[in-house]
């Protein structure tokens, strides 16, 4: 049995979108280092407002921060609006996922975006104890 595969099982969670390279890189990146991370497949089962909040709160963003300006819905929906609250912005967020940055890793000691891939090692080797 792999010690470290099961010490390390969930230990860290991807919001993840298989269609995308980014997240596909990081999430393999992630596997590669001997971790099973929880995945979530944001686009069909997307996070509640109250854990994007969570996921802001970790991040250092805001919501404006975390959409994705070039998605036609966020244009079609007029979020450029500066009058929108941060509420409305993740209520979008929720309602719309595709508007959500990704990959979002998640771990005991915080987050961040896999943008590039490699930015989620720090986060991952910070959080998560080596066995030896």
């Amino acid at each position: 049995m792999n010690n470290s595969a099961s010490v390390h099982k969930n230990a860290v969670t991807i919001y993840h979108n298989p269609r995308c390279s980014k997240s596909r890189q990081t999430l393999a990146l992630i596997e590669n280092a001997g971790i099973e991370p929880e995945i979530i497949y944001y686009l069909d089962n997307p996070p509640s407002d109250v854990k994007l909040q969570q996921l802001l709160d970790l991040l250092g963003m805001t919501a404006r921060q975390l959409m994705r300006k070039g998605e036609s819905v966020y244009k079609s929906l007029n979020l450029k609006d500066e009058g929108l609250s941060e509420a409305e912005l993740i209520s979008a967020m929720r309602i719309q996922p595709i508007l959500i940055e990704r990959p979002i890793v998640e771990c005991a000691n915080g987050a961040c975006i896999g943008r590039p891939p490699e930015s989620v090692m720090g986060l991952i080797n910070q959080s998560i104890p080596r066995l030896s």
